[in-house]
């Protein structure tokens, strides 16, 4: 009994990479997602009909896992296709489920697999003993501000001793913001000449917060931890 829970334990996970990395890069849906852009994203949508929905739920739920696209072309996708309002509620949404699913995974399912694969990005080890010490606090700004990718993030917090009601509440709020940028930004790109304004003004806190996440980046792994 338990050389089967620990088939499926570890075959589940991979068997859902496996098949999420066959369908990105070997099929024409897939060639399409990783090189267009967002028309052309939005035009794919379109061509699921009644799924449309279910794959521009897909499309952002793997994405964290599998980011050969970037986000904002995928939110700017769902935006055009949904409307600003409807585009957002999913990407929001995927976005926290996939934040939360990645973290589970990362701590009952394949946590030796994570760490062996965390301990290859310095950023990411510093990054996680500052969770050991407040994790909310640090959840929040690396979702507020783009220090490390949302990936590493999710999976280290999940090997973290974060709790999973900090964690969640972190994602819940610092996800809002940075997500609802990336949808405004990617539906303007299409309609640059309705919105240029907003979008100029949106990709300005856009860069800022790029630029103090390196410079954050840079202070936490040029330095030596405080001692916990």
């Amino acid at each position: 009994m338990s050389t089967l829970r620990n088939r499926l334990k570890y075959g589940i996970p991979l068997a859902m990479f496996a098949a999420a990395a066959y369908f990105i890069l070997f099929t024409e849906t897939g060639r399409d997602l990783r090189h267009g852009n967002v028309e052309q994203l939005a035009d794919l949508l379109h061509s699921f009909g009644i799924y449309a929905v279910i794959a521009g739920m897909l499309a952002i739920f793997f994405q964290t896992w599998f980011p050969v696209v970037p986000f904002v072309l995928l939110a700017g996708a769902n935006a055009y296709v949904f409307g600003l309002t409807g585009g957002f509620v999913i990407n929001y949404g995927m976005t926290c489920l996939s934040a939360v699913c990645a973290f589970l995974i990362a701590r009952y399912i394949a946590r030796d697999a994570v760490e062996a694969r965390l301990a290859k990005f310095p950023a990411v080890q510093s990054f996680n003993r500052k969770l050991e010490r407040q994790g909310f606090f640090y959840t929040l700004v690396g979702r507020l501000i783009p220090v490390i990718p949302s990936s590493l993030i999710n999976f280290g917090a999940g090997v973290s001793n974060i709790r999973f009601r900090p964690f969640l509440l972190a994602t819940v709020l610092g996800k809002l913001p940075v997500v609802l940028m990336e949808t405004f930004i990617g539906h303007d790109l299409i309609r640059f000449k309705e919105h240029k304004i907003r979008l100029l003004l949106v990709l300005v806190l856009f860069v800022l917060l790029i630029c103090l996440g390196q410079y954050m980046k840079t202070r936490w792994t040029g330095k030596r931890d405080e001692a916990t």
